[in-house]
């Protein structure tokens, strides 16, 4: 005899507005940070992978070449079970944690950015500290940076 999972009932309550870990949560606080970076006028890069091999969320570059990270969390248990956001900070000059209105954000570092998102905009609630990067990881960052940007438009210009 197989094991079969049972299917879940679209309309149950648990699985809707209940559950604050969806990935169309995750989607919305990332669209509301990137036009907050945009509007910051950062270059955004969403889903920025980092020479330690670990995936930033949100990676914005200003025109000083200052480079920002926001980690979206959509809910407690996004927070409690991904503790590897401390490995962000040594790749960018500021480093912050993008959270919704309901977040516990008593969980969040004092000492960490905070921005405030939803799926129209953000805002800063808390600045991030500055921890300026030194000239050779600048350099090193920036330019994965650009050749991230550059594939996903090339990508992007050969399969519309």
């Amino acid at each position: 005899m197989q094991n079969v999972l049972p299917i879940p009932d679209p309309t149950d309550a648990a699985l809707t507005d209940a559950d604050p870990c969806r990935p169309d949560r995750t989607l919305a606080l990332t669209r509301g940070v990137t036009r907050l970076f945009l509007d910051l006028g950062l270059a955004p890069l969403c889903e920025f992978r980092l020479a330690n091999g670990r995936r930033a969320d949100v990676a914005g570059i200003d025109r000083k070449g200052r480079l920002i990270i926001a980690e979206v969390k959509s809910c407690r248990a996004d927070f409690e079970v991904d503790q590897k956001w401390p490995d962000y900070r040594d790749y960018c000059d500021q480093f912050y944690f993008a959270v919704d209105t309901d977040f516990p954000r008593e969980l969040l570092p004092e000492d960490e950015g905070l921005i405030i998102a939803d799926e129209y905009g953000a805002a800063i609630a808390r600045t991030a500290e500055d921890r300026p990067l030194n000239a050779a990881r600048r350099k090193a960052v920036t330019l994965r940076f650009a050749r991230q940007a550059a594939a996903r438009s090339f990508a992007a210009a050969i399969d519309p």
